[in-house]
């Protein structure tokens, strides 16, 4: 397939606002490609060049793709930083000055998919001395022979700001399209998709193998499976009520990992799904001297520990130990006890169709007594006295609070069911839980805050049913000056010039931004809005919280798992039980 065809459809992806036209121009590209390449395309459109657990990036910052705009252009680096400050935008600045072209290339050829994608591949996996010239030139290779629409959005793909607006549900639909015409096939693709986190995989296995293949999909250990997520009820009454006689741990609050191992080999992946071994040496060595089990893999809440008083630090201070450099010394500063608490796959046997009882059992068996990897506490209730007091307990040992488990429920990868159901601590006088919110703009500061280029935020939950982010909060205290210094770089690098397709909102910020960041919120109730579009109808309000205050920065959650619109709503309901019982 020529580039030119991708670009076409990137294009109309942009101007679309409707998921059903977006999945429509998705499967009619689809049908143009091959099977050799629509993992490609794919990745493309993803804004990837491989799955996020593969670890593998173009790694080229905006400094350097201009000075590839420039090399293909014949403009001095000025020029395009100029053009770059009055666009906003390094496609646009692109594609304007390509359109404009100093310097005429003698031997340009027409781009492919495969050429663009293996350029960019070429370029991730280049490194040592030289390697960032190398990787401006073959940029600038794929930009000299780019039509200027073309252009814009190779210069886009390096910086992760392509703005198409699609999400991963979109494509699963636009597959089944393709396939059937319809979203009749969109369960099993979805399926495969949770047991690999691969979409495409996903795509290569149903063009060459067709549905059966998709339905023969299997786990593989080193392909992470999306990780499954709580309900959540008001009380411990509600949750027995739900699901009677359960399984319940106490709810950490620390890393969630997901661990591989075969043989010796060891990896560790994030609940976003991305690569993170390295950060965690004694985890490693840890799963390596307590798995007893050929090849595994089994979930665990690892905490920061102090050797010395015997307690578990913050979730702040665990956080401090996801990074690239400095590996060793917060090693030895903030160590990691690991709490394991599912097995999902182990010497052959896919554990994810067991009940959660069988798979409990297995997990114990194959921890063997150590110093890093612990078994998560867990009891087993069918009183809601018994319930209340675990979860009193769990509190005064500053946890989050507990989850409980259905006892036969299977593993439900990727999907959030009443399988697991979280009961976290009630601060008086606030909602009863923290949520976790997508920030989709920002405001400028104001009167004491006119220093700054910030202040506040525009976020938003998540529907899963449209793939769509819905208002639900502009969020202006919680924030130190520090903070705001922090959000004002951090947004001011991913805001965009229109509001995306998948956001939903009739509040206008001052800025909108690209779909990146996740932040936990507390409120003091949540109210009905006829501003906010968070579960708003035909003739009916929307959602909003009441006083928000941002709490923290979630850089282990990917905007997709953040709060639902359905998960506001339950929480209003649950809100007016309680104020009735109060009364």
């Amino acid at each position: 397939m020529e580039f030119r065809v991708l670009a076409e459809a990137y294009e109309k992806l942009e101007a679309t606002r409707g998921r059903l036209e977006m999945m429509a121009i998705l499967s009619e590209l689809f049908k143009e490609a091959k099977s050799d390449e629509i993992d490609k395309i794919i990745y493309l459109s993803q804004g990837v060049i491989a799955p996020p657990f593969e670890g593998i990036e173009v790694g080229l910052g905006e400094k350097f793709v201009e000075e590839a705009i420039s090399l293909a252009t014949g403009y001095q680096v000025k020029k395009v930083e100029e053009v770059y400050r009055r666009t906003g935008d390094l496609g646009k600045t692109a594609e304007e000055l390509l359109l404009s072209k100093k310097q005429m290339s003698l031997f340009s050829h027409p781009l492919s998919v495969q050429k663009v994608f293996d350029n960019f591949m070429k370029m991730a996996k280049t490194s040592g001395a030289g390697s960032q010239d190398a990787k401006i030139k073959r940029l600038a290779e794929l930009l000299n022979n780019a039509t200027p629409k073309e252009a814009s959005y190779i210069a886009r793909f390096p910086v992760g700001k392509l703005r198409l607006g699609i999400g991963d549900p979109t494509i699963l639909d636009a597959l089944s399209a393709y396939k059937a015409g319809d979203k009749s096939l969109r369960e099993e693709l979805e399926r495969a998709y949770n047991l690999c986190s691969d979409l495409g995989l996903v795509a290569r296995t149903l063009f060459s193998d067709g549905i059966e293949g998709i339905r023969k999909f299997r786990i593989k250990v080193f392909n992470p499976i999306r990780p499954a997520l709580a309900e959540r009820l008001p009380s411990a009454e509600e949750i027995i009520e739900k699901i009677g006689k359960c399984a319940v741990e106490r709810k950490y609050d620390g890393l969630r990992m997901q661990i591989h191992k075969q043989n010796e080999k060891v990896e560790i992946f994030s609940r976003r799904l991305e690569r993170m071994t390295h950060m965690f040496p004694e985890i490693v060595a840890g799963v390596r001297k307590q798995v007893r089990a050929k090849d595994a893999i089994l979930e665990g809440e690892a905490l920061a520990y102090n050797e010395t008083s015997g307690e578990y630090y913050p979730f702040q201070l665990t956080m401090q130990r996801k990074r690239k450099y400095g590996v060793k010394e917060k090693a030895e500063e903030y160590p990691l006890k690991l709490f394991a608490f599912d097995i999902l796959y182990a010497d052959g046997e896919d554990f994810t169709k067991r009940p959660y009882h069988e798979r409990r059992k297995t997990l114990e068996r194959l921890i063997a007594y150590g110093d890093v990897l612990k078994l998560s506490e867990m009891m087993v209730a069918d009183d809601p006295k018994e319930l209340e007091a675990f979860f009193e307990e769990s509190i005064e040992k500053g946890m989050e609070g507990i989850v409980a488990k259905d006892l036969n429920a299977e593993y439900v990868a990727g999907a959030r069911k009443f399988a697991w159901i979280k009961l976290k601590r009630s601060y008086k006088g606030e909602l009863a839980d923290t949520v976790d919110l997508v920030i989709i703009g920002y405001f400028l500061g104001k009167g004491m805050r006119a220093k700054f280029k910030f202040g506040g935020l525009l976020c938003a939950v998540y529907d899963e049913k449209e793939d769509v982010f819905r208002s639900v909060a502009k969020i202006g205290s919680g924030f130190s000056e520090e903070q705001m210094k922090q959000f004002e770089e951090m947004l001011g690098r991913i805001k965009v010039d229109h509001k995306l397709a998948r956001v939903d909102s009739e509040i206008k910020p001052d800025f909108w931004v690209d779909l990146t960041y996740v932040v936990t919120v507390a409120a003091d109730e949540i109210t009905r809005s006829p501003t906010h579009t968070a579960g708003k109808g035909k003739g009916e309000s929307g959602y909003a919280l009441r006083f928000p205050r941002m709490v923290d920065l979630r850089g282990d959650k990917s905007p997709e798992e953040a709060t639902t619109v359905a998960e506001i709503i339950e929480m209003y309901k649950m809100q007016k039980r309680t104020q009735l019982e109060e009364t």
